[in-house]
């Protein structure tokens, strides 16, 4: 079930917002979704680990300058389950991402590329996607 998404030229502005639905698969490691200004400049990488890279039920965050990654950003809740379906909405300013999870649950995370918009959007991983929507 695993998923590979790409797009680019989204022109994504300033609060707006990206509400990505989909299924997470039964036997769920992890998935992606990256936001930025192209693979190798994100100012999201979200990273719902079920059970991957010695995480346990963990939202990692981090960004990518040049290439490089940043400081990671663990978050401790975690609202999906394998084998089901997943919603979160991502917005964005200046300053910060807001990422709202299922569960009613959101988190902020530093706009550390201080981007205007959002033109790339990747994601990878044990989730298919079912609907990408533009607020």
């Amino acid at each position: 079930m695993a998923c590979s998404l790409v797009a680019s030229n989204l022109d994504l502005k300033p609060g707006k917002g990206l509400r990505v639905q989909g299924e997470v698969a039964p036997e769920a490691k992890s998935f992606v979704l990256n936001l930025g200004k192209d693979s190798d400049n994100l100012c999201l990488h979200f990273n719902p680990r079920f059970e991957a890279h010695g995480d346990v039920n963990t939202i990692v965050c981090n960004s990518k300058v040049g290439g490089a990654w940043g400081e990671e950003h663990r978050e401790s809740t975690f609202p999906f389950l394998p084998g089901s379906v997943m919603e979160v909405c991502i917005s964005f300013d200046q300053a910060d991402l807001t990422i709202k999870l299922p569960d009613g649950y959101s988190f902020k995370f530093p706009n550390r590329l201080n981007l205007e918009a959002i033109n790339y959007l990747a994601a990878d991983g044990d989730m298919k996607i079912k609907c990408l929507a533009f607020d």
